[in-house]
């Protein structure tokens, strides 16, 4: 059973995670894997996404029209991602927790300020065949080892020049995949315990909240400006998880 501290904590993690997805349409694993790593561990926060994730992605993963170009175009990173997040977790099993959440950190802090300084990544052009897979690679490596997708590859996603709605729809596919990924090698791993996967059922509700909260303030902050204290707001989490191996 978990404890009302416990419980309290990742109820306010997924308010807060679903808000800012609800703003800008992504963040909710990275927020909440994140915060929670910082809290109560990062596999059991690994865990507790999962189901979260799922629910809110799938919607935004069908909608949008462009299902089947964008899978022609990205299904081979997302093949390669999906290998790659079985073995990454194997070592997740076997690695140390401490050195894992340092490097979630780090990835935060690249995440953060590459998100903060906007500069013009340029798109893969020629290379998208085999730079695809490699991409792909490292996205699942890096989901396997800390539960996050974004570093490289929703920069990666971002590169490809696509139009924003069908870029909003790719990462919704691109996320539904990794967390299916993600809940198969743990599971397979033996790192998915029943009674967080049950948390992690309870957790959709206050992740659904909290997305119904984040468009309604959509409509009336600019998401720009949001944007920047939340992208603040990870940078300063990130450099906390790398520097408590340090400070620990």
């Amino acid at each position: 059973m978990w404890d009302p501290e416990s419980l309290i904590i990742v109820t306010a993690t997924f308010l807060l995670a679903g808000l800012v997805k609800g703003v800008i349409g992504l963040g909710l694993p990275t927020v909440s894997v994140a915060v929670l790593a910082a809290t109560l561990g990062l596999t059991e926060a690994m865990v507790l996404m999962l189901i979260p994730s799922f629910v809110t992605n799938v919607w935004q993963g069908l909608v949008g029209g462009a299902f089947g170009a964008i899978l022609k175009r990205i299904w081979l990173l997302l093949a390669t991602a999906c290998i790659a997040t079985w073995f990454a977790a194997g070592l997740l099993a076997r690695s140390d927790a401490a050195l894992l959440t340092a490097l979630l950190g780090l990835l935060l802090c690249v995440y953060a300020t590459i998100s903060l300084l906007t500069p013009q990544i340029p798109p893969p052009g020629r290379r998208e065949p085999w730079l695809s897979p490699l991409v792909g690679a490292a996205s699942g490596v890096t989901t396997g080892l800390t539960g996050t997708f974004v570093v490289p590859g929703v920069l990666y996603l971002q590169a490809l020049g696509l139009p924003r709605d069908m870029l909003v729809q790719a990462m919704g596919i691109a996320f539904t995949v990794a967390t299916l990924a993600l809940a198969a090698s743990l599971g397979g791993h033996g790192l998915l315990p029943p009674n967080l996967g049950a948390l992690s059922v309870v957790a959709v509700a206050p992740a659904l909240i909290g997305m119904w909260i984040g468009q309604r303030v959509r409509r009336r902050l600019p998401e720009r400006q949001f944007r920047q204290v939340f992208f603040g707001g990870l940078l300063l989490l990130g450099l906390y998880l790398a520097g408590r191996l340090f400070l620990g």
